[in-house]
């Protein structure tokens, strides 16, 4: 995160902190409130999610405090009849403001399906609600980039992938954002040296085309490159003519051997990528470089990729750049933050719902958990259901979207996917090493079987909700349209 701007607080849509003004000037800004973070559709038209943005959006909430600079712009802020936008009082109360609420979240690296909360927020309302964008905004962007990692790295089939994006990201906040979650998605490393430097990300690189376009000639330029970095040589031969800067890389390679070194590869960035490393490959090996590897880079994602492979292609590093840093095919996830319930002055909890003419945007009310059933090697089934509910032992699930669901009955083992991890604003254990996450999503997705993974029409999994909390929104929706006919 940019530590350049200072105080984050204000990075926040305009209504939020109208609405928490609101509940202030109501005295229920400490009322506690449920809400929950998640989408609503898989992205690239897949049939999952990789959950990442969770390590900085609890960085983001642990830190919130509103500075001096902040409260002096918010007390220019005007009305449209020119007066303040805020109470004086109001300013003073956001200065004091220490965030006291309770976070549990799916670890990044998690598998997650649509509809299915990946974070829950509970505390003073008034809080809950001037977090809302900064957690969308952080966990939406990282979900996609490494869920787009996840499926690059599946094509490449246990070939390395580097994150080459940085120079086509989109700004200095996104690219950082981006390389970190890539590397949860399951990259092996990023040529974002400032990446590495604050996240553990492994870096590689090595010349550019202007390298070589320095010299007066080709060999030259791999000669001056092997004298500088005998231990780091991968030679772009694609500046001229490809095959004939193959040739060029194994003089020098030849030479490199000879003084005790290793040429580690070549790298094609341009044309036809399967038939020059094929090419490439024969003339390697039959000069004694078979260890040596062919990295190719050019606009590749995860189709292109699997194509070249059916095509017998010899590439065996996959270096991909603008079209994972910027998940080009799906700019936004469209993640969502919704109120699940209020708590009464009693102490009871009241279930909220948000209702649409589009059954897909209709919430799910409650306290909501995610509860996944594995029989042998394999995730059979994800159960959302309402903590404030008894859960039988083997619960009904129902599919919340079939006009006409039938209970299907879960079994096998199972473990619930949100974890507490912030209590009353305070962690309730170390940070996770990102290394850590990278393997979690490694491990999830072994849990699923390849239908549902695979690039076009997916084997859509089941995710269906407790069969009373099924009967719970259900009826709160048939109250709110009775409601609006009163």
């Amino acid at each position: 995160m940019n530590t350049e701007y200072g105080s984050l607080a204000l990075l926040t849509d305009l209504y939020q902190l109208t609405m928490a003004y609101g509940y202030w000037k109501e005295q229920k800004g400490d009322q506690q409130a449920t809400f929950h973070l998640f989408f609503r559709s898989h992205p690239f038209a897949g049939g999952y999610a990789v959950v990442a943005g969770l390590e900085p959006a609890l960085q983001y909430v642990e830190r919130l405090r509103f500075d001096q600079g902040d409260i002096a712009y918010l007390r220019e802020l005007t009305g449209n009849d020119g007066s303040a936008l805020f109470d004086e009082n109001f300013l003073d109360y956001l200065s004091k403001l220490r965030l006291e609420v309770d976070v549990a979240a799916m670890p990044e690296g998690t598998v997650a399906f649509a509809h299915e909360p990946i974070l829950r927020i509970q505390g003073p309302i008034l809080q809950c609600q001037i977090l809302e964008t900064a957690l969308l905004n952080i966990l939406n962007f990282q979900t996609l980039i490494a869920t787009k990692a996840s499926r690059v790295v599946r094509a490449a089939a246990g070939d390395q992938v580097l994150e080459f994006g940085l120079r086509r990201a989109q700004g200095i906040d996104g690219a950082l954002a981006a390389s970190r979650a890539a590397y949860i998605g399951g990259c092996h490393a990023t040529s974002n040296v400032l990446a590495g430097k604050l996240f553990g990300i492994p870096v590689r690189g090595t010349h550019a085309h202007s390298w070589v376009m320095s010299f007066d000639s080709e060999l030259e330029s791999f000669d001056a490159y092997a004298d500088a970095m005998p231990h780091n040589c991968v030679f772009l031969v694609d500046t001229y003519d490809t095959l004939s800067g193959v040739r060029n890389a194994i003089e020098v390679g030849l030479r490199l051997k000879k003084r005790g070194y290793k040429m580690i590869g070549i790298r094609l960035d341009s044309g036809d990528l399967a038939t020059l490393s094929i090419e490439a490959r024969k003339m390697l090996d039959e000069a004694g470089f078979e260890e040596s590897v062919i990295v190719a880079s050019n606009d590749l994602d995860e189709r292109l990729i699997q194509s070249l492979k059916l095509q017998g292609a010899k590439i065996t590093v996959w270096g991909v750049g603008t079209k994972l840093i910027t998940a080009y095919d799906q700019p936004a996830l469209g993640g969502v933050y919704k109120l699940g319930a209020i708590r009464a002055d009693d102490g009871t909890w009241i279930p909220k719902i948000k209702r649409s003419e589009q059954p897909i945007k209709t919430s799910t009310p409650g306290i909501l958990q995610v509860r996944r059933f594995v029989e042998g090697s394999k995730a059979v089934g994800d159960l959302l259901y309402n903590e404030l509910t008894p859960l039988r032992d083997h619960p009904k699930s129902m599919n919340p979207v079939d006009p006409f669901p039938r209970k299907v009955s879960m079994h096998g083992a199972w473990f619930d996917l949100l974890q507490p991890v912030l209590e009353n604003g305070q962690r309730l254990g170390p940070s996770e090493a990102i290394q850590v996450a990278r393997e979690r999503t490694a491990e999830q997705l072994t849990l699923f079987h390849d239908s549902l993974l695979r690039f076009d029409n997916p084997q859509p999994y089941a995710v269906g909700l407790e069969e009373s909390l099924y009967e719970l929104k259900l009826k709160l929706c048939v109250l709110g349209q009775a409601n609006e006919r009163e």
